[in-house]
């Protein structure tokens, strides 16, 4: 692999582990299978896209930044105020937003920024060659420092008492629709503003850019916590902004292994259920391993 694709992998990775640090809090913390995940990335892309073709593309973050937490309301909405199921109030609001990313990039199924101004190729007139990875890193590193820092406010402890105990939140005087509210809506802004990101670094948007963003979003975060381990919030942050570096390193080694393109969704997918799987799959090694061992001493 070259420095040149190494490097492209690390960026990347910095990018998506937005996503991470997004399904680390509304997975892992507030304990919901949220699948808005999927639409709101694409809405952050449409969102930047069409504010960089404007010649906005700062006002293109902000604007993923506050359609991607109205997606998250959305989605919270469904499930405290009319009792849908989290999975189903996902799947739901993400089926809306297919159609209001079209209508967010004019009706266009994908939009590209060849010839357009974006923070990258500001960073990168600034900077150098080292502008892009170290905004991308500053954009990553930011908001896991900023989530590690909310979750332990007041109203973080709130969001993560609440997933680890609903009723007993609510018995406490703690409102759970609230919290769980403001814990999507968090998690909803940071994976738009991670489309929004994505899209001004490939200078492209399109309508199916978030396909499969959760399953993608989760092996991050597994294999961050595969190397890290599981603790605290700051290692859950640093573990979902590792792991999604690691993960598009592997992605960019199948590429550069000159894999078959026709087999790259069944490669992806291998490397997606092997890390998913290895938390249950070490745990029956142990299990095998201590069961030898109370044999062999008995």
């Amino acid at each position: 692999m070259s420095l040149f694709v190494l490097q492209g992998a690390v960026e990347q990775g910095f990018i998506y582990s937005l996503v991470a640090l997004a399904l680390y809090l509304s997975f892992r913390t507030l304990d919901i299978a949220d699948l808005t995940t999927d639409g709101t990335f694409t809405l952050g892309a449409a969102c930047s896209a069409i504010m960089t073709v404007q010649g906005h593309p700062w006002a293109g973050l902000g604007l993923a930044l506050l359609l991607g937490a109205a997606a998250g309301l959305v989605t919270a909405l469904l499930q405290t105020r009319l009792g849908v199921q989290p999975i189903l109030a996902g799947i739901i609001t993400m089926t809306g937003l297919y159609t209001i990313n079209l209508l967010v990039m004019g009706g266009r199924s994908n939009l590209n920024m060849l010839q357009e101004e974006n923070v990258f190729t500001a960073a990168q007139a600034a900077l150098g060659s080292l502008g892009t990875p170290l905004l991308a890193f500053l954009f990553a590193a930011g908001a896991g420092l900023l989530l590690t820092f909310f979750l332990r406010t007041q109203l973080g402890l709130s969001i993560r008492a609440t997933g680890d105990n609903r009723q007993m939140v609510a018995a406490s005087s703690i409102n759970p629709a609230v919290t769980t509210a403001v814990g999507l809506c968090l998690a909803n802004a940071m994976t738009a503003l991670s489309g929004a990101l994505l899209a001004q670094y490939q200078k492209f948007s399109d309508v199916s850019l978030g396909t499969g963003m959760v399953v993608i979003g989760l092996a991050s975060l597994i294999i961050g916590e595969v190397v890290l381990g599981r603790g605290g919030v700051f290692r859950g942050a640093a573990a979902a902004l590792l792991g999604a570096v690691i993960y598009r390193i592997i992605i960019a080694a199948a590429l550069t292994a000159n894999v078959n393109a026709q087999y790259f969704k069944l490669v992806s997918a291998v490397i997606v259920a092997a890390a998913i799987s290895y938390p249950a799959v070490a745990e029956r090694v142990r299990f095998h391993q201590k069961r030898k061992e109370a044999e062999r001493n008995g």
